[in-house]
């Protein structure tokens, strides 16, 4: 049985760290200052990826559907392997339409003795006319752990709550409050849509570490299910590893980038996947979603269809 532990940490002051997520890497650093050393070794923690507190609707792929109210405050039930991945997006494709888009996919940035901070809340104006004149979001962090030992998990709420993040936090900088927690037992997920595929793409969530600065991280190749077109420039990004007071650089194939998959074993794929591969994984990086695609009828059809050029 291969179990996770879904986390929500609700951001209680603003976060001086990485623009996009609170790293895994900080993460288990965090968790290892409430943890006894044999218990923490066996951790690997996933990044943690930032989530608006407004109301949301279910994607289609969900198991579940309709509105809810400040969806991105509490995690919901998960029953399908899609439903893992709905507050794993920093594009927020959840949100309403009537809610404020544009300016919850940027997060708010506020300084701090010179140094950029994300923000713990976003504070909009709202029209003269509206029952308030302004809407205030609260930013949630969410994460998930899985443990080389099965009996690790689940890490109890005391363990949890109060975690702090990021820069500063001698100064009260990136607290936070457990929101909610729950295990999921991967191998129990319908994995239907994938079952019932034909084709399918890889989605990187987290960025995929290619070389590493890291003593003993051996530098790794693409793995060889990816399926990428000849001379096709794969997107970059350097990310950095801290320990201690030592910093690591780290190439990596950038989060958000779509590739095609070339194994015959998608379910297997998938779950494998989840728990991440590569150099770092234990930290969060190398974290893919494996989706199904639907082949373009009409333009098979218009293939079909051509006429032949004439001689």
């Amino acid at each position: 049985m291969t179990r996770i532990q879904q986390v929500h940490w609700e951001l209680d002051m603003d976060y001086l760290g990485h623009p996009y997520y609170v790293s895994g890497n900080a993460i288990y650093h965090a968790l290892g200052m409430q943890l006894e050393h044999d218990v923490h070794q066996h951790i690997n923690a996933s990044h943690g990826m930032f989530v608006p507190g407004q109301f949301g609707t279910f994607p289609e792929e969900h198991s579940q559907s309709g509105i809810r109210p400040y969806m991105g405050s509490s995690l919901p039930d998960v029953e399908s392997y899609d439903d893992l991945f709905l507050f794993r997006h920093s594009d927020h494709p959840w949100l309403l339409d009537t809610r404020p888009r544009d300016g919850l996919n940027a997060h708010d940035i506020r300084f701090q003795n010179r140094m950029p901070a994300l923000a713990h809340e976003t504070i909009m104006g709202r029209p003269d006319d509206a029952r308030k004149q302004q809407q205030t979001t609260r930013w949630y962090v969410n994460a998930y752990l899985h443990a080389d030992d099965p009996d690790v998990l689940p890490l109890g709420e005391d363990v949890l709550d109060g975690l702090q993040f990021g820069g500063k936090r001698n100064y009260g900088y990136g607290t936070t409050t457990l929101k909610d927690t729950q295990v999921v037992d991967l191998e129990a997920l319908d994995y239907s849509r994938l079952e019932d595929g034909e084709a399918f793409i890889l989605e990187l969530v987290t960025p995929f570490v290619l070389r590493s600065e890291y003593p003993k991280a051996d530098n790794v190749d693409v793995p060889w299910w990816w399926s990428v077109d000849d001379g096709a420039q794969l997107r970059h990004r350097l990310e950095k590893v801290i320990e201690g007071g030592d910093v690591y650089e780290l190439e990596t194939v950038d989060h958000g980038v779509v590739v095609g998959y070339d194994g015959n074993r998608p379910v297997e794929t998938a779950m494998s996947v989840l728990t991440r591969v590569g150099n770092h994984s234990k930290y969060g990086f190398g974290e893919l979603r494996v989706k199904p695609v639907t082949p373009d009828e009409t333009n098979v059809k218009k293939q079909i269809e051509k006429p032949e050029p004439e001689h």
